[in-house]
């Protein structure tokens, strides 16, 4: 299984691009994976100062590349992208650094994103020393109306001040711990 996903996400520009990133101080050590997805695996990581670090990677031969293209040309933000697979994924990864960024700049708590390169992103940890924050599926929290309405509240205000609306919002893509 390591095997299988290690060549399917680790290939010779993806190992290129973290050195370069371990270069410039984003990422010193690399974990092990957190969560693995049907376009990337994200692993737990540590930077230069020593803080926890969410690196996203993006699988370039097993993605689903037509769906990306889908989104990609359908944003008019990527409007002169190539048409090659590595193309649309890299600008699939543009595009969700941007969209952390609005997310976060419009007040809705998700990871900060930190910098990004081809098919890399890395943005904070959400979790401790113990892991990531666990999925909303198998998350205790006290009062489920007040977490619902929360997360209204951010869709809301995802579509209000961000002007986005997340395509695959569920119990599977929302860590829930603390400070939600």
């Amino acid at each position: 299984e390591d095997r299988r996903v290690g060549s399917e996400v680790f290939d010779k520009q993806t190992l290129e691009t973290l050195y370069k990133l371990a270069n410039q101080g984003y990422l010193q050590i690399l974990h092990g994976v957190i969560s693995t997805g049907k376009e990337a695996n994200v692993f737990k990581g540590v930077d230069d100062d020593g803080n926890y670090v969410a690196v996203k990677i993006y699988r370039v031969a097993t993605s689903d590349f037509k769906k990306m293209q889908d989104y990609i040309t359908a944003d008019r933000r990527f409007i002169n992208i190539g048409k090659s697979r590595r193309d649309v994924i890299f600008a699939w990864t543009r595009k969700e650094f941007s969209n952390l960024k609005r997310a976060e700049e419009s007040g809705i708590l998700v990871p900060h994103p930190l910098v990004f390169d081809r098919n890399v992103l890395v943005m904070d940890f959400l979790g401790d020393e113990h892991g990531a924050f666990p999925q909303l599926r198998l998350a205790e929290y006290e009062d489920a109306q007040a977490v619902y309405d929360e997360i209204l509240e951010d869709i809301r205000i995802l579509w209000r001040k961000a002007k986005l609306v997340h395509g695959d919002l569920s119990e599977y893509n929302i860590l829930y711990g603390k400070g939600h």
